[in-house]
């Protein structure tokens, strides 16, 4: 059945339980996945796994999550986004605690990366399709703050962990995890219902055409096409600064503690830029400012390349993370501009799937680089190259209809 068909009967731009339950699911499942970053030493003092057998769980999870991405959004056009979520929050669970019991490291690996990408995948596309598709006059705020969970998961979950562990060993710290995600985010599946879309009119529905299109329609025209190439281009231009700037800090003399406050002061500004973002593109359109950051997250890559001492990298750390942290709600709302909410969740879907490549293709691209050539250089200049790409490519997303004088409207999708 249709994902509305399922839905309570509420007014648009009143679903905030949805945008509520969205922004802790987000940060249950990104601070889940994350735990690792935590756990990594003492897991491998343990176990005598090698750290880089542990991490490429991490990985694993980032190329499963993405195509799982692509299913459960296919699923929540389907089902509806609840039983999506509903699926994805009994994995997650069970994927922590499937691993705090693994006794070997492809054991550990099958569970904690192939699994939990799984599950987390569940709390993005059927989530943000159903909160794209249940607001209109603030859209980009809604969509702004079901992703802000991402950014509180570094500042909450993460310190509870390194807490738990200093309480526990690390097999109970993820059964602990475990259990208090499934706490968490079971009772935020209550909340995950999508707000069905007001009825078309005749007019909406002869200058819309888009939106009648089939999934399989869609994913082959020009809006999909631009739209994905943007969300691909823009995570491969800021993925290897946000990966390899803590090791270049260093190489500027900095000590590992001080610059790892540099990621930090990224994280931070990103939470800040989603909210301004979205209250922008309210205001002035989301293309516009998508493709305004897009210039500015490019700039700044390359401005680390000026910086030195702390407070410049702080200062180009806040403006980057802006401008990446901005950027990113925003493709969801164009995404619901050109398509109907029947097939919204395989739209973003299927584009978040070519996003995970890009965040995967930047961190490698760049180490590549820096074992080529002996520095960073290349790494921060080719970020800004595909950074302004990506902002070339966002222009030729089709323009929003606008309202005429006398009521009437623009076609919508026109350029």
């Amino acid at each position: 059945m249709n994902s509305s068909a399922s839905a309570s009967s509420f007014p648009v731009d009143r679903n905030w339980s949805l945008v509520a339950a969205g922004a802790v699911l987000g940060c249950v499942g990104i601070g889940v996945l994350f735990a690792l970053a935590v756990l990594l030493q003492p897991m491998s003092s343990d176990t005598g796994w090698s750290r880089a057998g542990l991490s490429s769980a991490m990985t694993l999870a980032f190329v499963s999550g993405g195509f799982a991405g692509f299913g459960w959004g296919m699923l929540s056009d389907r089902y509806g986004p609840r039983v999506c979520v509903l699926a994805g929050s009994v994995l997650l669970g069970l994927a922590c605690v499937l691993a705090s019991r693994a006794d070997s490291l492809l054991e550990f690996q099958l569970s904690y990366g192939l699994l939990l990408g799984v599950a987390v995948a569940s709390f993005f596309a059927p989530v943000i399709a159903a909160t794209a598709s249940s607001f209109e006059r603030r859209r980009n705020l809604a969509i702004s703050l079901v992703s802000a969970g991402v950014g509180v998961a570094p500042m909450t979950m993460s310190p509870l962990v390194a807490w738990l562990v200093t309480q526990h060993d690390w097999r109970s710290t993820l059964l602990i995890v475990g259990v208090l995600a499934w706490a968490l985010t079971l009772p935020a599946v209550w909340f995950v219902r999508a707000a069905p879309a007001p009825a078309a009119s005749a007019e909406d529905i002869a200058t819309r055409g888009s939106q009648s299109l089939t999934a399989r329609q869609a994913l082959r025209s020009k809006p999909f096409i631009v739209l994905a190439l943007a969300y691909f281009a823009c995570c491969a231009a800021h993925s290897g600064p946000i990966f390899h700037t803590v090791s270049y800090a260093v190489g500027c003399g900095l000590s590992v503690t001080a610059a790892v406050t540099i990621y930090s002061m990224e994280g931070a500004a990103g939470l800040g830029g989603r909210l301004l973002f979205g209250v922008l593109a309210d205001r002035l359109g989301a293309k516009p400012v998508l493709v305004a950051g897009l210039l500015v997250q490019a700039l700044a890559a390359a401005a680390y390349l000026g910086a030195s001492q702390l407070t410049g990298f702080y200062a180009v750390a806040i403006v980057f993370g802006l401008a990446y942290g901005g950027t990113m709600p925003l493709y969801a709302s164009l995404a619901r501009e050109a398509f109907s909410p029947r097939i919204l969740g395989t739209v973003l879907g299927a584009a978040s799937l070519l996003s995970s490549m890009g965040m995967a293709l930047g961190p490698l691209l760049g180490g590549w680089l820096y074992d080529r050539f002996g520095s960073y250089t290349w790494l921060y200049i080719g970020s800004m190259s595909v950074g302004l790409a990506a902002a070339a490519i966002a222009l030729l997303f089709p323009s929003a209809r606008k309202p005429l004088v006398g009521g009437g409207r623009q076609p919508v999708l026109q350029t």
